[in-house]
């Protein structure tokens, strides 16, 4: 079949699976609401509770434990009983455990609700991938993932809006935008599990779009073997990629407030246009770097060229982050962190297709879980990193060099990985 055939079909088939993408979109701002909360409100604790960077840092460190060895089971979980109900016990979860936080009155019940918390968002990434798999062509997956990862940055967009209004001007405290945020999120629940089918099972996909869904080539059922898919260089290169850039995003979430606060003086009721502008940005990023590959490849370009040469190119426009802590003003921060928070979600809209792009259907839940579960243990390491890197000297400087560096060693060991970018044998 011609690119321009594929083309035609893609006009005149039915546009259901988008309303699919839309559901994954808004999961993915209650997952970043909830995740980025502790984030804004970090000054705000560390004055009610007097946390110092690195107390604040094992919090963090706790959170993301929590998310790695979830996102392991997960990613099994929902390879074993599918998107739909995997991404609903998900929900639950991660829910319960972000309602939690409003009940805590130390340091250590913070660690506990975040534990909870992790281990419920450790699988929104698994369920939505599997989804996009379900529901996408192998051409289409990079903008539909990139579509309802941009739900990450309309998250932590609302997140600075909302905490202060309910805490400050609702005058109803921080504790309460823990309640209220965890109680609206269930309406998403409702949702999914009213409309979320497989596409051959759902009644409002016609015959033209799932011939679309199902026009790449047929693939073996079954399940994949654990050490049939971690045998693989394609698994290693996602696990990898995945390993140098989440503690990046992570660190933009759990510490640029803290960032605008020390350098800017912001405060709570000030934090939110400049992590507004930055997250827009990144919104845009990440449409932007599925709508490249995408692109490229329909100009001529192999998978392998597309995918990479959209990733080279996010990894270039992070590097002036590096130069962030001695920027002349605040918006010329701002500007700097915005096009590498941009950066990052156009790599990783490219990245989060690699399962799907060159493994079986049937391995992609297990890989996204083992990868990220080694994108979690980068944050990890990052947390105590940053923690320390404050402590001892009080700059930002070396945080930022890391995060300048990250995007193309990635893209290097993905490479020497996965030269030729093709489907793997998995038995």
């Amino acid at each position: 079949m011609t690119a321009a055939s594929l083309s035609a079909g893609a006009t005149r088939a039915g546009r259901f699976r988008w309303v699919i993408c839309a559901l994954l979109f808004v999961a993915m701002v209650f997952n970043y609401v909830d995740r980025q909360m502790i984030g804004v409100l970090k000054p705000t604790l560390q004055k009610e509770f007097g946390w110092n960077e690195s107390a604040y840092g094992d919090i963090v460190f706790y959170f993301q434990a929590a998310y790695a060895v979830s996102y392991i089971g997960f990613g099994r979980l929902v390879d074993w009983i599918g998107a739909r109900f995997g991404y609903a016990v998900a929900f639950v979860i991660w829910t319960i455990g972000h309602m939690s936080h409003a009940a805590v009155r130390s340091a250590s019940g913070f660690i506990a609700a975040r534990v909870l918390l992790g281990v419920g968002e450790g699988g929104g990434f698994p369920a939505g991938i599997k989804a996009v798999s379900e529901w996408f062509p192998k051409r289409e997956r990079a903008f539909a993932t990139g579509l309802f990862n941009a739900g990450t940055n309309i998250g932590a967009i609302v997140t600075p809006l909302i905490v202060p209004f309910i805490a400050i001007d609702l005058a109803m405290g921080w504790r309460a935008t823990f309640v209220i945020t965890g109680l609206v999120g269930l309406i998403w629940l409702a949702a999914w599990l009213l409309i979320y089918r497989s596409p051959a099972l759902h009644p409002q996909v016609g015959a033209a779009e799932l011939a679309l869904i199902e026009s790449d080539p047929p693939e073996p059922p079954g399940k994949a073997p654990w050490l049939s898919v971690l045998r693989t260089r394609e698994a290693w290169a996602y696990c990898a990629g995945k390993f140098l850039i989440d503690p990046i995003w992570g660190m933009y979430l759990f510490w640029l407030p803290d960032f605008f606060a020390k350098r800017y003086h912001l405060d709570l009721t000030t934090f939110g246009p400049p992590l507004v502008t930055i997250y827009l940005l990144s919104d845009v990023g990440s449409v932007a770097g599925g709508w490249l590959s995408g692109g490229l490849m329909q100009r001529g370009f192999s998978l392998n060229a597309g995918r990479k040469t959209a990733m080279l190119v996010c990894a270039l426009a992070v590097t002036p982050i590096a130069f962030a802590m001695y920027a002349s003003s605040l918006w010329v921060a701002v500007g700097i962190i915005g096009l590498a928070a941009a950066a990052h979600q156009g790599f990783s809209a490219n990245l989060y297709t690699l399962p799907g792009d060159v493994l079986p259907r049937r391995a992609v839940g297990t890989v996204i879980g083992v990868g990220g579960a080694a994108g979690a243990i980068g944050g990890m390491l990052m947390s105590k990193y940053a923690g320390w890197v404050l402590d001892k000297m009080g700059t930002y400087t070396p945080i930022f060099i890391v995060a300048a560096s990250a995007y193309g060693l990635a893209l290097l060991v993905i490479h020497l990985l996965t030269p030729r970018y093709a489907p793997a044998n998995i038995a």
